[in-house]
């Protein structure tokens, strides 16, 4: 079975610095990219940021310059450095993988359980 777990969410100034965490656990055979997404209430969820296997990056216009992604993929970690922080950026941040597992050998994606971000004025 297949787990990302997510931290570093929390309340931050508007200006202030966070920085995300994921790990995808369990029965991971390979992983084809990972990213994080956010939704607020009455939206729907949106790409922030994703990285390749290769290191390819693709960032929402709304955070670049501002967020990096980075992975570690030894650690099968991906990391959302975000700096900058707008009272905007308030929402609930969600790990995401498309990945691997060792049971079915499948190409699936899989989400984490999400961690709230709020950026104060």
């Amino acid at each position: 079975q297949v787990q990302l777990v997510e931290s570093g969410g929390g309340l931050v100034q508007a200006g202030g610095s966070l920085r995300l965490s994921c790990v995808a656990s369990g029965s991971v055979f390979g992983i084809r990219a990972m990213g994080w997404y956010r939704q607020t209430p009455g939206k729907q969820r949106e790409l922030a940021a994703s990285i390749t296997s290769g290191g390819f990056t693709n960032y929402a216009d709304s955070v670049l310059g501002r967020f990096t992604i980075s992975q570690d993929k030894i650690k099968k970690t991906v990391n959302l450095q975000m700096s900058g922080l707008k009272p905007e950026d308030t929402a609930v941040y969600y790990c995401s993988a498309t990945l691997r597992d060792t049971v079915a050998y499948q190409w699936k994606d899989y989400w984490g359980q999400g961690t709230q971000v709020t950026v104060s004025s």
